[in-house]
């Protein structure tokens, strides 16, 4: 059994990659990959295979235009551009696209180009998916009954203080959140009341944004409906309550029926929210298919480097990134090997180094969670490292809310994370005129200080009281996110 959690097998032997590990009352949090043909993770893609590349320049549309022609002459096909961080996603059957992208007179303006998969696009040419409108549901009624009634049975909002933070706000309608996942049930009725279908979006077809009604729900995993639940399921007399049952949530379904998201479905999710006005966003995932992206791989590299502008591109449109710090029980200070990835073809053990990195969480300013259980204790599957994670919260057998109108229970630091982003919302909600980084900066201050483990000592939790490799500056605090006098 592979290290990576994230990447465990199932009883039928495939593949699992998101960052929830069980699920109860519900389909698995994760779909199954489909059997990939045997390659090495390391070779250039075989000749006609369709692969998916980015191609970085300078983010100037007149650079861009020119790499655009570069990709043509390459023979390949423009999917995205993104000219406001001067990158192209770019489509193309010609195994030497990498070499003749750079080409031509316009090929000096690349700077690095890197394909986002191992193995062939399985969504097949850009253009070539039809839109498929869903039939709408029934939404459900405002808000009016307080308590719900399974809010007794949420002890993970006891232990952030949401319940007496609940006493203070629910949180504005003038907060969107995006849920950046596999897709959100909009018609749940704990979820429809505080949903925004406007601003929704699926990317999952080669990372174009498609904007079909419906296309942003779910079609094989319940993943993105339960941590949709626990950032905002409406406080309105059924089932639960979210952290922030007062604030808006979209979907941004990055995640295909496979279970994977590659980079340029997370790339079109983070721009998406950047240019829809969202102020927080929640990534409960890592990107496909590489466990960690090493900078100083040509491809891994040049995929980190588009990933990085687009993080940074939706910080600076105000978006705080909020990420699950992952399920392989695995130091994120201290990385020496690699033995889960690539996990769309054939995973190879490989040494790695800190320049490698988890992404998004361990992309600058994305706040990484851990995940503790209800005694406080850091979940045991949880990642960890000294001056990696941020903050920790519950992650161990959520309650929240399941397609179809239902309720579950999951486990991951896709768990964790979700509570979080509805820490955020709510500091949001009571400080409209912060930033990301004054979000981050409050989210560190006001958690609360946990210590490592004394009863039964753990020499990897290194670090002190007030900030240690498992709970990072604590266990985020609800309350102290809605007063004002942060």
């Amino acid at each position: 059994m592979s290290r990576s959690s994230r990447t465990r097998r199932l009883s039928a032997g495939l593949a699992v990659t998101a960052l929830a590990i069980t699920a109860v009352g519900a389909a698995t949090s994760a779909q199954a990959a489909p059997a990939a043909p045997a390659a090495s993770s390391t070779a250039a893609a075989e000749p006609g295979l369709l692969m998916n590349y980015v191609v970085n320049t300078k983010a100037d549309k007149s650079h861009v235009k020119k790499v655009e022609k570069a990709v043509e002459a390459a023979g390949g096909t423009v999917v995205e551009s993104y000219s406001q961080i001067g990158v192209v996603i770019a489509q193309s059957t010609n195994s030497a696209f990498r070499t003749d992208v750079r080409a031509g007179k316009n090929g000096r303006e690349v700077q690095s180009v890197g394909a986002t998969r191992t193995a062939a696009v399985s969504e097949g040419p850009v253009g070539s998916t039809a839109k498929t409108a869903q039939t709408k549901g029934l939404a459900a009624g405002e808000a009016t009954v307080a308590p719900d009634p399974d809010e007794a049975k949420q002890w993970d909002m006891v232990q952030i203080k949401a319940d007496q933070a609940h006493k203070i706000t629910d949180g504005s309608r003038r907060v969107l959140v995006g849920v950046n996942d596999s897709g959100v049930d909009d018609t749940h009725p704990d979820l429809a009341p505080n949903f925004d279908a406007k601003n929704s979006v699926n990317c999952v077809g080669n990372g174009v944004p498609d904007t079909t009604p419906g296309a942003w729900r779910p079609t094989t995993s319940s993943h993105g409906t339960h941590v949709a639940g626990t950032i905002a399921a409406a406080r309105n007399g059924i089932g639960i309550v979210g952290v922030a049952p007062g604030v808006k949530i979209a979907s941004v379904k990055v995640v295909n029926d496979d279970g994977f998201i590659y980079p340029e479905y997370s790339i079109c999710g983070i721009i998406w929210a950047a240019e829809h006005h969202m102020d927080v966003t929640n990534h409960s995932y890592f990107i496909d298919p590489w466990e960690f992206w090493c900078k100083d791989n040509g491809d891994q590299g040049a995929v980190q480097e588009s990933v990085r502008r687009a993080y940074d591109f939706a910080s600076k449109r105000g978006v705080l990134s909020v990420a699950a710090a992952g399920n392989a029980n695995y130091d994120l200070a201290n990385k020496t090997t690699d033995d889960s990835s690539p996990n769309d073809t054939t995973p190879v053990t490989r040494p790695i180094n800190n320049g490698c990195l988890d992404m998004p969480t361990e992309l600058p300013g994305v706040i990484t969670v851990a995940s503790t259980t209800q005694t406080k204790a850091r979940s045991s599957f949880s990642n960890f490292g000294l001056n990696k994670i941020d903050v920790a919260a519950p992650g161990s057998s959520i309650l929240s809310t399941l397609p179809g109108g239902g309720y579950g229970t999951m486990s991951g630091t896709s768990m964790a994370s979700p509570h979080v982003a509805g820490v955020a919302a709510l500091m949001k909600s009571t400080h409209p005129w912060w930033g990301p980084r004054d979000l981050e900066k409050a989210l560190r201050q006001q958690a609360d200080d946990t210590a490592c483990p004394t009863t039964t000592p753990d020499a990897r939790c290194t670090g002190t009281t007030a900030n240690n490799a498992f709970y990072g500056e604590g266990i985020a605090d609800s309350l102290d996110a809605v007063k004002r006098f942060w």
